[in-house]
């Protein structure tokens, strides 16, 4: 119909969708050929008469409804009649404008949606970077898994630079993100390990305490006397005579 074509060209090329944040991506003379359009890109939303030929706006909106399509719908139309504005409400269509249409209120209603896509983008974006988030802490919880397995494999020899090549990091990025990720130096961490670990060797007796010492990776005995002693508060023959004595 005339009226309808001058309606829709004259929608699409002198209203300034610019100002309020759109852009015109398509003119259609029917809600088949929108729909068709919408199924292969993406359209933020939609300005459509209820009643088109080939498929009426009520069907288009039914499909975007059903089909799960991100795209928000405003009719415009010269029917007031109530079955059209429940079917409307009912497909989720955001607003139903009466013709004749006033400038001011298409204004309003697309501002409108220009700020709902606006929080829905920033709420997806978020999402994302809460996901990341997620994604880059088990990755570092993978990571600090890896450092504390190599060094409870090879305590006795382990260096911080052996570590660092493990886990593919700069010696000194990997002691501030060990100390951030669990609260502990790396160089106390390993002690703690060599220490519990010598604790362990001291329970059995065919063991000497050098020889734990050696084990853990104290060459010299009174080293490893005095890391033990600074770590239980007592040294390692103390240790056995209060184990002994607990018995």
């Amino acid at each position: 119909m005339e009226d309808e074509y001058e309606i829709r060209v004259g929608l699409s090329n002198y209203f300034p969708w610019s100002e309020i944040g759109f852009k015109i991506v398509g003119q259609f003379e029917n809600g088949k050929q929108a729909l068709d359009y919408i199924l292969t890109n993406h359209v933020d939303a939609i300005l459509c008469d209820i009643k088109m030929p080939v498929m009426s706006g009520i069907e288009l909106a039914k499909i975007v409804c059903t089909s799960n399509i991100n795209t928000k719908i405003v009719f415009i139309s010269g029917y007031r009649e109530f079955e059209y504005a429940q079917q409307a409400i009912r497909y989720g269509v955001k607003n139903y404008i009466v013709k004749p249409t006033k400038y001011s209120e298409i204004v309003e209603i697309f501002s409108e949606i220009k700020k709902e896509l606006d929080s829905e983008h920033h709420n997806m974006i978020q999402s994302l970077f809460e996901s990341k988030a997620i994604y880059e802490e088990s990755g570092h919880g993978n990571a600090i898994s890896a450092i504390k397995n190599y060094i409870n494999e090879n305590y006795e020899n382990v260096t911080l630079e052996d570590v660092a090549k493990i886990v593919y990091m700069n010696p000194y990025y990997l002691s501030k993100f060990f100390k951030q990720k669990t609260g502990k130096n790396f160089s106390d961490y390993l002690t703690e390990v060599k220490m519990k670990k010598a604790a362990e060797f001291l329970k059995n007796p065919l063991y000497k305490t050098y020889e734990v010492g050696s084990m853990v990776g104290y060459k010299n005995p009174k080293n490893f006397t005095r890391a033990f002693k600074k770590y239980y508060g007592k040294s390692p023959s103390e240790y056995i005579s209060s184990r002994s004595s607990s018995k």
